[in-house]
């Protein structure tokens, strides 16, 4: 017989019989304050079945991250306000989100700026390569 818990922690990891993580999507946050580069990002995401929720400023983000917990984050590096850098820094204080990993996509120079950062991809980017590093990094 499962305890209250046990049977908590089962429900929480299984739909139906099913492991949750092979029914539910991967999701992608996507911060950016381009709409055209948000919108061919989704595209490109959900095309290759993953879900996507996206933020235009890192302090929208920020809120994004806590409501949506994505398994991975796009992120720009030079939006307006506060810069991707810093938005990063914030997260990485953050208890149960800081372990979501980042790809930095930005067409500044900025390799160097978010140091952990799984990858980065300078734009114009092939979206090809982007799905590579996704997959490589989420599955």
């Amino acid at each position: 017989v499962l305890s209250c818990a046990a049977n908590a922690m089962k429900d929480r990891h299984f739909i139906n019989g099913h492991r949750k993580e092979d029914i539910m999507p991967k999701k992608i946050l996507i911060i950016d304050d381009d709409p055209v580069i948000v919108q061919y990002l989704q595209a490109i995401f959900s095309d290759n079945g993953y879900a996507t929720c996206s933020a235009n400023s890192t302090m929208e983000g920020l809120e994004q991250v806590k409501a949506e917990r994505p398994d991975l984050i796009c992120l720009d590096l030079q939006m307006p306000g506060e810069w991707g850098p810093r938005f990063y820094r914030k997260l990485r204080k953050e208890k149960d989100v800081k372990d979501i990993p980042v790809i930095v996509i930005s067409g500044i120079d900025g390799e160097y700026a978010v140091k952990d950062a799984v990858a980065f991809v300078k734009k114009p980017f092939d979206p090809e390569k982007l799905i590579g590093i996704v997959k490589n990094t989420i599955g």
